[in-house]
């Protein structure tokens, strides 16, 4: 083993490091990458930008755009909810229903963008079928995985795959080329999620559930503001009701009326009828310094929560919001959206102290009360994903045939004129700004940047792999432990390498790690490097033992109301079916041996 390689080596490990820790952002230990090959001479400096741009970076972002006029226009939700009304209300029709809907939307929109498109209509889907949210939203978010793998443009996966193909001189596919396997994996999951996988599902509810609303039950209180309390005169900011006591309140009746909206500047008045959120001992140790007449515990009655035009909603973050890591009173939340926050769902746990202080974490699920008016802003701002049935502005839902269209063309771009997939997504992206799909701002809104610096940062890692000879020196440890069992041995191997990588990195990530692996693999056996590229594009969808193995995992965590090992429980089997069915399909798409 070469210095060279010993170097690159380590960069790999180290990245996996820093990558299944997550102490860092993923595209800052990708920028970290792109500097390692660079400063330690491993590739050309003139070429450790290049990445920036590499056609398959552009196509990323341009398919993010289309995804998000997609979603915009009222596109995919429409289909998803026509689809959806077939379904019924039988717990195994509707998961394969949901499945298959959630997998062909994702073929054609990254999978995070369908999973959080679908998911308010699965979480209204359950409240009314009575089927505890838990059992549908996994399945949900298992499928946009497996359905990714139908089209070229269906995660960034399959474009960074043919984009190291094509770097390297080789052959590549074409867009409808992955549908067959693609087919069969989506099909297998469905089946196996039907048959098996739905009895290993917990029965939990989300933040709107039983569970959360008995939590809060414990920490809402009535409380009448006496003739000689110092709050009388105050208004709620003035009153630190919340700064020194971490009360939120959430009505207030004078004289027998609820006066909404309740806000900073609401001066409080002798007599008024709290109704506060909070630990009941702050309240009883508080009671003589505020001069506050305790009631009765108030038990939490949505009615009651819910005067005039004020409800009760239930949100999540957003797939690109800006507010993981920070609290709700770094971001005025009540003052900036207008709503409470109640409770927020956590690994099936339920906060209800001290709110304003929790830093946000993607995934949570938020138990808001708010006015009816304001939630349209919640919902079309790019931070939170309001988990109700998406309400698309009809002026929106008239542009949904053109971008229907531009899509179509793109495809056709593609398929028939032999145009580059970047060159068509970009044409795509700019005919649904032009055309007001959605505005410039909300295209760049869309594009995970994320993503795009992770695969622009890690394709130099890529580089260095073949330059200096690593690729090949990983696949020649491959043939020498599996070379004995066989070429289908050496298949699985790469299947599971990718599948074990992708737990503790993006996709993209392993794509760029284990493909130069792959191909050398197969060229060292004078076999058909698709067989083996399409075995790890597909062990690397494989991101099912864990939340954090996915984005759209993460995204139903918090609203299923899930644990960590749920996951595991319900994936591993897949993982072990999707490998077993991987093995005897791909040679018949795709023979070892042409």
């Amino acid at each position: 083993m070469t210095s060279e390689i010993a170097l690159t080596l380590t960069i790999i490990v180290a990245s996996m490091v820093l990558f299944a820790t997550e102490k860092l952002r993923v595209d800052l230990v990708a920028l970290l990458v792109l500097l390692s090959v660079g400063l330690t001479g491993l590739i050309d400096p003139d070429e450790v930008f290049d990445g920036f741009a590499n056609s398959a970076v552009i196509t990323v972002w341009a398919v993010y755009i289309v995804s998000g006029g997609l979603f915009k226009a009222g596109v995919a939700d429409a289909m998803g909810r026509g689809i959806l009304r077939l379904a019924g209300e039988r717990e195994p029709r509707l998961i394969a229903t949901i499945m298959v809907t959630c997998g062909v939307i994702s073929a054609f929109m990254n999978n995070v963008g369908a999973t959080a498109m679908l998911m308010p209509a699965v979480i209204g889907i359950s409240r009314r079928t009575k089927i505890a949210v838990s059992k549908l939203l996994i399945p949900l978010s298992f499928s946009s995985l497996l359905g990714g793998k139908m089209t070229l443009i269906g995660t960034p996966a399959n474009i960074l795959a043919m984009g190291i193909l094509a770097d390297r001189g080789l052959p590549t596919l074409g867009f409808f080329d992955f549908a067959p396997m693609g087919i069969v994996v989506l099909a297998t999951g469905v089946l196996y999620m039907v048959l098996v996988g739905r009895h290993l599902l917990p029965v939990r509810e989300g933040a709107q559930g039983r569970q959360g609303f008995h939590r809060l039950r414990e920490y809402v209180t009535e409380a009448r503001v006496s003739t000689t309390s110092p709050l009388a005169g105050k208004t709620l900011l003035e009153s630190r009701l919340g700064q020194e006591y971490d009360f939120t309140v959430l009505a207030l009746e004078r004289e027998g009326v609820s006066l909404s909206p309740i806000r900073r500047d609401t001066r409080l008045q002798s007599g008024d009828l709290l109704v506060l959120e909070g630990s009941a001992d702050e309240l009883m140790a508080a009671r003589e310094a505020l001069g506050l007449a305790i009631g009765s515990e108030r038990r939490l009655d949505p009615e009651r929560l819910e005067p005039g035009n004020v409800q009760l909603i239930e949100a999540t973050l957003a797939p690109n919001t800006g507010l993981v890591g920070r609290t709700l009173r770094d971001v005025r939340f009540r003052e900036r959206y207008g709503f409470t926050a109640l409770a927020i769902s956590r690994h099936g746990e339920t906060i209800t102290q001290k709110l304003r202080d929790v830093p946000l974490q993607f995934g949570d699920a938020m138990l808001l009360q708010g006015p009816l008016h304001r939630v349209p802003q919640l919902q079309e701002g790019s931070d939170f994903l309001v988990l109700e049935p998406l309400r698309v502005e009809q002026l929106r839902r008239k542009k949904a045939p053109i971008a229907v269209a531009a899509l179509a063309l793109a495809i056709l771009m593609v398929v028939f004129a032999d145009f580059h997939i970047s060159l068509a997504m970009v044409t795509a992206a700019v005919i649904m700004i032009l055309t007001g799909c959605l505005s410039i701002e909300e295209a760049h809104e869309s594009i995970d940047w994320r993503t795009v610096f992770l695969v622009a940062g890690m394709l130099p890692l890529g580089m260095a792999m073949e330059v200096t000879g690593t690729g090949q020196y990983l696949a020649n440890i491959m043939l020498g432990a599996l070379g004995d069992y066989g070429p289908t041995a050496l298949l699985a191997g790469m299947y599971l390498l990718a599948a074990f990588v992708t737990q503790a990195m993006s996709n993209a990530a392993a794509m760029v790690l284990v493909i130069p692996i792959a191909v050398d693999t197969a060229l060292g056996l004078g076999a058909n490097h698709f067989t083996f590229t399409m075995a790890v594009v597909i062990g690397a969808a494989t991101s099912f033992l864990s939340p954090i193995g996915h984005k759209a995992n993460v995204l139903v965590l918090g609203p299923g109301g899930y644990r960590f090992f749920d996951y595991a429980r319900v994936g591993a089997l897949l993982t072990v079916t999707l490998l077993a069915v991987s093995m005897i399909f791909l040679p018949v798409f795709w023979p070892l041996f042409p």
